[in-house]
């Protein structure tokens, strides 16, 4: 073990997170591989292994507990590769697609992928046009675009996928509000999941999932899935630790 992984198995410890030696490899190696990107274009401010557990993978983590066995993902405008590739190397089991738009983002995340060796493909488009092609199980949607703007862009293609899964920063309430007023959650489901502090700041992120009403788990829906558990809404990561889980890897292709 190098000394950067070391650093990093140092940070995991101090939030109790557990990962096997070999995801922890795989994480170390994106941090290298994206921190030397970073120094050319512009795709993240954690740049450190501290801030990218209390950041990063914290919120990957708490996505990854709420999504079923091998569902298919798209992560929405995934940018450097958060929570998309991260959620690829902790759950192999998911079926993950990269939605990335900006073309010089998009080619440096299917440089990662490959050095990574990840069976996850990277699609250089809007997800809108993705989803005019292709059914997912969730979304999952982080630092894109506050919930009104979110809604508008895929309003058309609700009957593409299941739920959408979003990390929030405290201006959720205001966003849920301003959507509401403009009638963008009419026929839709909305509920906070899961809430947890952000280290350093006196405020919370939150896991909200968006579905249509008569979704719910029904088996007629080719998309629709059930969350497998509910997670208390306040319930904070010191008093769950993440542990240790195995799930199968997924065949490539």
């Amino acid at each position: 073990m190098d000394n950067q992984q070391k650093q990093l198995v140092s940070a995991l410890v101090a939030r109790e997170i557990e990962l096997p030696e070999d995801q922890v490899g795989l994480l170390t190696q994106y941090c290298r591989l994206l921190w030397d990107w970073n120094e050319k274009i512009n795709l993240t401010r954690h740049t450190d292994y501290q801030m990218f557990v209390d950041r990063d993978v914290v919120d990957t983590m708490a996505l990854a507990e709420l999504l079923n066995e091998g569902e298919r993902v798209l992560d929405v405008g995934s940018g450097g590769g958060v929570p998309g590739v991260l959620l690829a190397i902790i759950r192999p089991d998911l079926k993950i697609t990269l939605s990335e738009s900006i073309g010089k983002k998009a080619r440096v995340l299917e440089d990662i992928v490959k050095q990574l060796e990840l069976p996850i493909a990277v699609r250089s488009e809007r997800a809108e046009e993705i989803l005019k092609r292709d059914q997912f199980d969730t979304l999952t949607i982080r630092a894109v675009a506050r919930l009104k703007k979110l809604l508008t862009w895929l309003r058309p293609h609700r009957s593409e996928f299941g739920r959408m899964l979003l990390v929030k920063g405290p201006a959720w309430v205001e966003e849920r509000g301003e959507s509401r007023h403009h009638g963008l959650l009419k026929s839709l489901q909305l509920r906070r999941l899961l809430s947890y502090k952000i280290e350093g700041m006196d405020a919370e992120s939150v896991i909200l999932q968006i579905s249509r009403d008569n979704d719910r788990g029904d088996k007629k829906s080719p998309v629709a899935r059930p969350v497998k558990k509910k997670v208390a809404a306040k319930r904070p990561f010191k008093k769950r630790p993440f542990k240790k889980k195995t799930f199968k890897k997924r065949p490539s292709s």
